[in-house]
Protein backbone atom coordinates (compact mmCIF):
# COMPACT_ATOMS: atom_id res chain seq x y z
CA UNK A 1 0.00 0.00 0.00
CA UNK A 2 1.42 3.64 -0.67
CA UNK A 3 2.49 5.66 1.76
CA UNK A 4 -0.46 8.15 2.95
CA UNK A 5 0.15 11.99 1.57
CA UNK A 6 0.53 14.65 4.07
CA UNK A 7 -1.08 17.91 4.51
CA UNK A 8 -1.50 20.16 7.07
CA UNK A 9 -5.52 20.69 7.03
CA UNK A 10 -7.75 18.22 5.21
CA UNK A 11 -11.45 20.16 4.57
CA UNK A 12 -13.97 16.66 3.23
CA UNK A 13 -16.58 18.59 1.36
CA UNK A 14 -16.45 21.29 -1.39
CA UNK A 15 -20.31 23.00 -0.76
CA UNK A 16 -20.66 26.44 0.61
CA UNK A 17 -18.45 25.48 4.26
CA UNK A 18 -15.62 23.30 2.79
CA UNK A 19 -15.21 25.69 -0.25
CA UNK A 20 -15.45 29.10 2.36
CA UNK A 21 -12.69 27.58 4.41
CA UNK A 22 -10.98 26.60 1.85
CA UNK A 23 -11.00 30.51 0.75
CA UNK A 24 -9.72 31.66 4.03
CA UNK A 25 -7.22 28.28 4.63
CA UNK A 26 -5.49 30.35 1.70
CA UNK A 27 -5.89 33.57 2.44
CA UNK A 28 -4.61 33.28 5.82
CA UNK A 29 -1.37 31.90 4.46
CA UNK A 30 -2.15 27.34 4.10
CA UNK A 31 -0.13 26.51 0.79
CA UNK A 32 -2.53 25.19 -1.59
CA UNK A 33 0.02 22.22 -2.26
CA UNK A 34 1.26 21.15 1.42
CA UNK A 35 -0.96 23.23 3.45
CA UNK A 36 -4.74 21.89 2.40
CA UNK A 37 -6.47 20.09 0.40
CA UNK A 38 -10.31 19.82 0.11
CA UNK A 39 -11.38 16.49 -0.94
CA UNK A 40 -15.09 16.47 -2.85
CA UNK A 41 -17.08 13.01 -2.69
CA UNK A 42 -18.97 14.13 -6.24
CA UNK A 43 -18.02 14.07 -9.94
CA UNK A 44 -18.21 17.97 -9.85
CA UNK A 45 -18.77 21.14 -8.49
CA UNK A 46 -22.08 22.56 -6.67
CA UNK A 47 -22.65 20.52 -3.61
CA UNK A 48 -25.62 19.49 -2.61
CA UNK A 49 -27.20 21.76 -5.14
CA UNK A 50 -26.22 19.94 -8.13
CA UNK A 51 -28.76 17.42 -7.11
CA UNK A 52 -31.91 19.06 -6.23
CA UNK A 53 -35.05 19.14 -8.47
CA UNK A 54 -35.17 20.81 -11.48
CA UNK A 55 -38.02 23.06 -10.95
CA UNK A 56 -35.97 24.66 -7.49
CA UNK A 57 -35.07 27.96 -8.75
CA UNK A 58 -32.64 30.54 -7.48
CA UNK A 59 -35.62 32.92 -6.94
CA UNK A 60 -37.36 29.54 -4.58
CA UNK A 61 -34.51 29.20 -2.82
CA UNK A 62 -34.38 30.39 1.05
CA UNK A 63 -31.55 32.29 -0.18
CA UNK A 64 -27.89 31.45 -2.55
CA UNK A 65 -25.52 33.64 0.06
CA UNK A 66 -22.56 34.98 -1.83
CA UNK A 67 -19.02 33.09 -0.95
CA UNK A 68 -15.98 35.00 0.42
CA UNK A 69 -15.11 37.22 -2.28
CA UNK A 70 -17.29 36.99 -5.46
CA UNK A 71 -20.75 37.69 -5.63
CA UNK A 72 -23.37 34.94 -6.76
CA UNK A 73 -24.74 36.16 -10.41
CA UNK A 74 -27.92 34.19 -10.29
CA UNK A 75 -31.13 35.63 -9.79
CA UNK A 76 -34.85 34.24 -10.63
CA UNK A 77 -35.91 31.64 -12.73
CA UNK A 78 -32.74 29.87 -13.48
CA UNK A 79 -32.73 26.34 -12.16
CA UNK A 80 -30.90 26.57 -8.66
CA UNK A 81 -29.48 23.45 -10.07
CA UNK A 82 -27.40 24.65 -12.70
CA UNK A 83 -26.93 28.39 -11.50
CA UNK A 84 -25.09 27.39 -7.90
CA UNK A 85 -22.98 24.43 -9.30
CA UNK A 86 -21.31 26.96 -12.12
CA UNK A 87 -20.96 29.96 -9.20
CA UNK A 88 -19.25 26.79 -7.31
CA UNK A 89 -16.88 26.05 -10.21
CA UNK A 90 -15.82 29.68 -11.40
CA UNK A 91 -15.19 30.21 -7.61
CA UNK A 92 -13.10 26.89 -7.17
CA UNK A 93 -11.38 28.60 -10.78
CA UNK A 94 -11.06 32.15 -9.53
CA UNK A 95 -9.43 31.17 -6.03
CA UNK A 96 -7.00 28.34 -7.43
CA UNK A 97 -8.78 26.00 -4.80
CA UNK A 98 -7.09 22.44 -4.35
CA UNK A 99 -10.15 20.55 -4.71
CA UNK A 100 -9.98 16.99 -5.61
CA UNK A 101 -12.80 14.97 -7.13
CA UNK A 102 -14.38 12.61 -7.01
CA UNK A 103 -12.93 11.49 -3.72
CA UNK A 104 -15.13 9.68 -1.30
CA UNK A 105 -13.85 9.63 2.42
CA UNK A 106 -14.72 6.24 4.15
CA UNK A 107 -12.45 6.67 7.52
CA UNK A 108 -11.33 9.51 9.87
CA UNK A 109 -8.54 7.96 12.35
CA UNK A 110 -6.33 9.21 14.93
CA UNK A 111 -2.85 9.06 13.88
CA UNK A 112 -0.32 10.27 16.35
CA UNK A 113 -1.14 13.79 17.37
CA UNK A 114 -2.89 14.61 14.05
CA UNK A 115 -5.56 12.54 11.43
CA UNK A 116 -5.62 9.72 8.76
CA UNK A 117 -7.92 10.46 6.54
CA UNK A 118 -9.01 6.83 4.67
CA UNK A 119 -10.36 7.53 1.30
CA UNK A 120 -11.50 5.85 -2.21
CA UNK A 121 -8.74 7.31 -3.50
CA UNK A 122 -5.68 6.36 -1.17
CA UNK A 123 -5.01 7.77 2.30
CA UNK A 124 -4.27 11.43 3.41
CA UNK A 125 -2.24 12.42 6.82
CA UNK A 126 -3.35 15.69 8.54
CA UNK A 127 -2.39 18.17 11.06
CA UNK A 128 -6.33 18.84 11.25
CA UNK A 129 -9.49 18.20 9.46
CA UNK A 130 -12.42 19.89 8.78
CA UNK A 131 -15.50 18.28 7.88
CA UNK A 132 -17.90 20.23 5.96
CA UNK A 133 -19.98 17.25 4.47
CA UNK A 134 -23.48 18.72 4.89
CA UNK A 135 -26.45 16.66 5.22
CA UNK A 136 -27.78 15.54 1.89
CA UNK A 137 -26.47 12.06 1.44
CA UNK A 138 -28.37 10.94 4.64
CA UNK A 139 -32.12 11.62 4.00
CA UNK A 140 -34.28 11.09 7.06
CA UNK A 141 -37.66 9.02 6.63
CA UNK A 142 -39.15 8.66 10.21
CA UNK A 143 -40.76 5.14 11.04
CA UNK A 144 -45.25 4.75 11.42
CA UNK A 145 -46.75 1.35 12.16
CA UNK A 146 -47.57 -0.43 9.05
CA UNK A 147 -45.40 1.62 6.67
CA UNK A 148 -43.62 -1.18 4.68
CA UNK A 149 -47.84 -2.16 3.75
CA UNK A 150 -48.11 0.60 1.96
CA UNK A 151 -48.58 -0.02 -1.53
CA UNK A 152 -48.14 3.20 -3.36
CA UNK A 153 -44.93 5.18 -3.79
CA UNK A 154 -43.20 6.37 -0.47
CA UNK A 155 -40.18 8.94 -1.72
CA UNK A 156 -37.73 11.54 0.14
CA UNK A 157 -37.39 14.90 -1.20
CA UNK A 158 -33.58 13.93 -2.99
CA UNK A 159 -35.95 11.99 -4.91
CA UNK A 160 -38.10 14.75 -6.12
CA UNK A 161 -37.91 15.69 -9.86
CA UNK A 162 -41.34 17.12 -10.94
CA UNK A 163 -44.95 17.28 -10.12
CA UNK A 164 -45.99 15.58 -13.58
CA UNK A 165 -44.83 12.24 -12.23
CA UNK A 166 -47.96 12.74 -9.59
CA UNK A 167 -50.33 14.22 -11.96
CA UNK A 168 -53.96 12.89 -11.11
CA UNK A 169 -52.95 11.28 -8.14
CA UNK A 170 -53.39 11.71 -4.18
CA UNK A 171 -50.50 12.53 -2.53
CA UNK A 172 -49.85 12.63 1.07
CA UNK A 173 -46.91 15.27 1.82
CA UNK A 174 -45.16 15.16 4.99
CA UNK A 175 -42.87 18.23 6.69
CA UNK A 176 -42.94 21.55 7.95
CA UNK A 177 -40.20 22.74 6.14
CA UNK A 178 -39.16 25.47 3.32
CA UNK A 179 -39.03 22.20 0.64
CA UNK A 180 -42.54 20.72 1.88
CA UNK A 181 -44.10 24.10 1.62
CA UNK A 182 -42.60 24.42 -2.03
CA UNK A 183 -43.54 20.73 -3.67
CA UNK A 184 -46.84 21.20 -1.96
CA UNK A 185 -47.30 24.26 -4.47
CA UNK A 186 -46.39 22.32 -7.36
CA UNK A 187 -48.20 19.11 -6.95
CA UNK A 188 -51.34 20.74 -5.72
CA UNK A 189 -51.98 22.13 -9.09
CA UNK A 190 -52.14 18.42 -11.06
CA UNK A 191 -52.56 16.34 -8.11
CA UNK A 192 -55.01 16.64 -4.92
CA UNK A 193 -52.86 17.21 -1.48
CA UNK A 194 -52.67 16.34 2.31
CA UNK A 195 -50.36 18.18 4.33
CA UNK A 196 -49.62 16.26 7.57
CA UNK A 197 -46.91 17.68 10.16
CA UNK A 198 -45.58 17.04 13.92
CA UNK A 199 -45.85 20.52 14.90
CA UNK A 200 -48.49 23.55 13.55
CA UNK A 201 -46.54 25.74 10.74
CA UNK A 202 -44.52 29.10 12.31
CA UNK A 203 -45.26 31.76 9.50
CA UNK A 204 -43.30 35.04 8.85
CA UNK A 205 -44.90 37.53 7.50
CA UNK A 206 -41.44 39.32 6.86
CA UNK A 207 -38.52 38.23 6.87
CA UNK A 208 -36.73 37.18 9.93
CA UNK A 209 -34.98 40.17 12.00
CA UNK A 210 -31.56 39.70 12.79
CA UNK A 211 -32.05 39.44 16.62
CA UNK A 212 -34.50 36.56 16.09
CA UNK A 213 -31.72 34.76 13.39
CA UNK A 214 -29.38 35.38 16.66
CA UNK A 215 -31.13 33.73 19.21
CA UNK A 216 -32.18 30.83 16.52
CA UNK A 217 -28.49 30.76 16.45
CA UNK A 218 -27.51 30.28 20.42
CA UNK A 219 -30.14 27.86 20.92
CA UNK A 220 -28.83 25.46 18.26
CA UNK A 221 -25.07 26.30 19.42
CA UNK A 222 -26.01 25.15 23.11
CA UNK A 223 -28.02 22.21 21.92
CA UNK A 224 -24.80 20.73 20.05
CA UNK A 225 -22.50 22.26 23.07
CA UNK A 226 -24.16 19.99 25.13
CA UNK A 227 -24.28 16.55 23.06
CA UNK A 228 -27.98 17.07 21.86
CA UNK A 229 -29.45 16.53 18.36
CA UNK A 230 -28.81 20.09 16.77
CA UNK A 231 -32.20 20.31 15.26
CA UNK A 232 -32.00 23.02 12.08
CA UNK A 233 -31.23 26.81 11.84
CA UNK A 234 -33.52 27.35 9.12
CA UNK A 235 -36.66 25.85 11.21
CA UNK A 236 -35.85 27.51 14.36
CA UNK A 237 -36.58 30.95 12.52
CA UNK A 238 -40.32 29.74 10.82
CA UNK A 239 -41.37 30.18 6.67
CA UNK A 240 -41.52 33.14 5.37
CA UNK A 241 -44.64 33.95 3.54
CA UNK A 242 -43.32 34.80 -0.29
CA UNK A 243 -45.57 35.35 -3.13
CA UNK A 244 -45.77 32.54 -3.95
CA UNK A 245 -46.73 30.70 -0.67
CA UNK A 246 -49.15 33.27 -0.08
CA UNK A 247 -51.06 31.91 -3.32
CA UNK A 248 -50.35 28.52 -1.95
CA UNK A 249 -52.78 29.47 0.63
CA UNK A 250 -55.49 30.97 -1.03
CA UNK A 251 -55.80 27.84 -2.76
CA UNK A 252 -56.29 26.41 0.77
CA UNK A 253 -52.90 23.84 -0.08
CA UNK A 254 -51.34 24.79 3.12
CA UNK A 255 -54.04 23.75 5.25
CA UNK A 256 -52.23 21.19 7.90
CA UNK A 257 -53.27 18.17 9.63
CA UNK A 258 -51.44 16.74 12.49
CA UNK A 259 -49.50 13.91 11.42
CA UNK A 260 -50.91 10.71 11.18
CA UNK A 261 -50.72 7.31 13.57
CA UNK A 262 -50.08 4.91 11.07
CA UNK A 263 -50.04 3.70 7.46
CA UNK A 264 -52.12 1.55 5.41
CA UNK A 265 -51.94 -0.24 2.54
CA UNK A 266 -54.12 2.02 0.80
CA UNK A 267 -52.89 5.70 2.73
CA UNK A 268 -52.69 6.96 6.35
CA UNK A 269 -55.11 6.86 9.29
CA UNK A 270 -54.92 8.26 12.20
CA UNK A 271 -56.44 7.21 16.01
CA UNK A 272 -59.22 9.12 15.81
CA UNK A 273 -60.63 7.21 13.13
CA UNK A 274 -59.76 10.14 10.31
CA UNK A 275 -58.21 8.72 7.34
CA UNK A 276 -56.74 10.01 3.90
CA UNK A 277 -56.62 7.79 0.58
CA UNK A 278 -53.10 8.12 -0.47
CA UNK A 279 -51.00 7.03 -4.26
CA UNK A 280 -47.85 8.77 -3.14
CA UNK A 281 -46.47 9.63 0.56
CA UNK A 282 -44.06 12.63 -0.05
CA UNK A 283 -41.15 12.55 2.92
CA UNK A 284 -40.27 16.35 3.34
CA UNK A 285 -38.59 15.36 6.89
CA UNK A 286 -35.34 16.65 6.60
CA UNK A 287 -31.95 15.28 7.31
CA UNK A 288 -29.13 14.14 9.49
CA UNK A 289 -25.83 14.93 9.27
CA UNK A 290 -23.33 13.06 7.29
CA UNK A 291 -20.60 12.33 9.80
CA UNK A 292 -20.35 8.65 9.27
CA UNK A 293 -17.06 8.30 8.61
CA UNK A 294 -16.38 10.30 11.84
CA UNK A 295 -17.58 7.11 13.55
CA UNK A 296 -13.57 5.79 14.52
CA UNK A 297 -13.08 9.06 16.81
CA UNK A 298 -15.59 8.22 18.91
CA UNK A 299 -17.16 11.61 19.42
CA UNK A 300 -20.90 11.25 19.93
CA UNK A 301 -21.73 12.28 24.05
CA UNK A 302 -24.73 10.55 24.97
CA UNK A 303 -27.31 12.86 24.24
CA UNK A 304 -26.03 11.25 20.17
CA UNK A 305 -24.62 14.54 18.83
CA UNK A 306 -21.02 15.83 18.30
CA UNK A 307 -20.19 18.31 21.20
CA UNK A 308 -19.46 21.16 19.31
CA UNK A 309 -18.41 24.45 20.15
CA UNK A 310 -18.66 26.85 17.16
CA UNK A 311 -17.49 24.83 14.42
CA UNK A 312 -14.62 22.77 17.12
CA UNK A 313 -15.27 19.19 18.38
CA UNK A 314 -15.01 19.58 22.23
CA UNK A 315 -12.24 18.36 23.18
CA UNK A 316 -10.57 18.03 19.60
CA UNK A 317 -9.30 21.22 18.54
CA UNK A 318 -7.74 20.40 15.46
CA UNK A 319 -11.03 18.96 14.38
CA UNK A 320 -13.67 21.57 13.07
CA UNK A 321 -17.20 20.74 12.09
CA UNK A 322 -18.46 23.14 9.35
CA UNK A 323 -21.86 22.87 8.42
CA UNK A 324 -23.25 21.47 11.55
CA UNK A 325 -25.31 22.64 14.49
CA UNK A 326 -25.00 26.52 14.22
CA UNK A 327 -23.23 26.98 11.51
CA UNK A 328 -26.15 24.81 9.20
CA UNK A 329 -27.65 27.14 6.86
CA UNK A 330 -25.67 29.00 4.19
CA UNK A 331 -24.75 32.22 5.89
CA UNK A 332 -24.39 30.17 8.99
CA UNK A 333 -21.36 27.99 6.74
CA UNK A 334 -19.81 31.08 5.40
CA UNK A 335 -19.40 32.17 9.04
CA UNK A 336 -18.15 28.58 9.89
CA UNK A 337 -15.11 28.24 7.00
CA UNK A 338 -14.10 31.39 8.44
CA UNK A 339 -13.76 30.51 11.86
CA UNK A 340 -12.42 26.95 11.33
CA UNK A 341 -10.06 28.63 8.94
CA UNK A 342 -9.17 30.97 11.38
CA UNK A 343 -8.61 29.06 14.81
CA UNK A 344 -6.79 26.55 12.86
CA UNK A 345 -4.20 29.61 11.21
CA UNK A 346 -3.71 30.52 14.91
CA UNK A 347 -3.00 26.29 15.66
CA UNK A 348 -0.82 25.87 12.87
CA UNK A 349 0.74 29.47 11.38
CA UNK A 350 0.89 31.09 14.48
CA UNK A 351 2.76 33.63 12.62
CA UNK A 352 0.68 34.22 9.70
CA UNK A 353 -2.38 33.97 10.85
CA UNK A 354 -4.48 36.98 10.59
CA UNK A 355 -8.04 38.12 12.18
Amino acid sequence: MSASREVDVVVIGAGQGGLSTGFHLARLGFDRETGFVVLDGDDGPGGAWRHRWPSLTVGTTHRVHDLPGLHFPGEGEQPAAEAVPAYFAEYERRFDLPVHRPVRVTAVRRNGAGFLVETSDGDWSARAVVNATGTWTRPFVPRYPGQETFRGRQLHTVDYRSAREFAGQSVVVVGGGASAVQLLGEISEVADTTWVTRRPPRWREEPFAEEAGREAVARVAAAVREGRSPGSVVGATGLVVTPWIREARERGVLERLPVFDRITPDGVAWDDGRSVRADAILWATGFRAAVAHLAPLRLRASGGAIPVEGTQVIGEPLLHLVGYGPTASTIGANRGGRAAAVDLARRLLPRRAAA
